[in-house]
């Protein structure tokens, strides 16, 4: 996407998106956070990770991004046109959904498990997004310990 050179907005639009935050918004801390206090230790916007997820459980190899609904595209069929600049923002919306499918492809292929909560998500109901957290690690724990038994024992694909 070819970005203008000069953008036609309001200085209040300006100010508006200058306080956008990309990084350590306040429903990716507050996931963050909770994490940290149930133990479990992670690296935020790890860069080696394709998207660079904004947490990453490196030992479960869980990626977790806590996307904004306007950013991210949520329910974006059913949602009002964008007044100002709309061929812009379609395109640009439209591009970012792309590119999380992508990224979430591209952590798969390498075995990560993929993780995404709207910001809506965390801030009305923390404990069932730790919760959802909570269970991919356990169920990736199991898994790999089915896979050291099945090897063990014989019983793996390799026979």
């Amino acid at each position: 996407m070819k970005h203008p050179k000069q953008y036609d907005t309001t200085p209040a639009v300006s100010r508006r998106m200058a306080r956008v935050r990309l990084k350590r918004g306040e429903a990716e801390t507050m996931l963050a956070k909770a994490l940290w206090r149930r133990g479990y230790r992670y690296r935020l916007n790890h860069k080696a990770l394709p998207g660079s997820p904004d947490i990453a459980l490196t030992k479960h190899k869980i990626a977790i991004f806590v996307d904004g609904e306007f950013w991210h595209g949520y329910n974006w069929l059913y949602k009002k046109k964008v007044k100002s600049n709309p061929d812009y923002w379609r395109e640009k919306i439209q591009e970012n959904m792309a590119r999380d499918i992508r990224d979430g492809q591209r952590l798969a292929a390498m075995n990560w498990t993929v993780l995404r909560f709207w910001e809506r998500e965390v801030k009305r109901d923390l404990d069932k997004c730790v919760q959802t957290v909570e269970a991919a690690v356990f169920e990736g724990m199991l898994q790999r310990h089915e896979e050291r038994c099945g090897r063990l024992s014989g019983d793996g694909p390799d026979q």
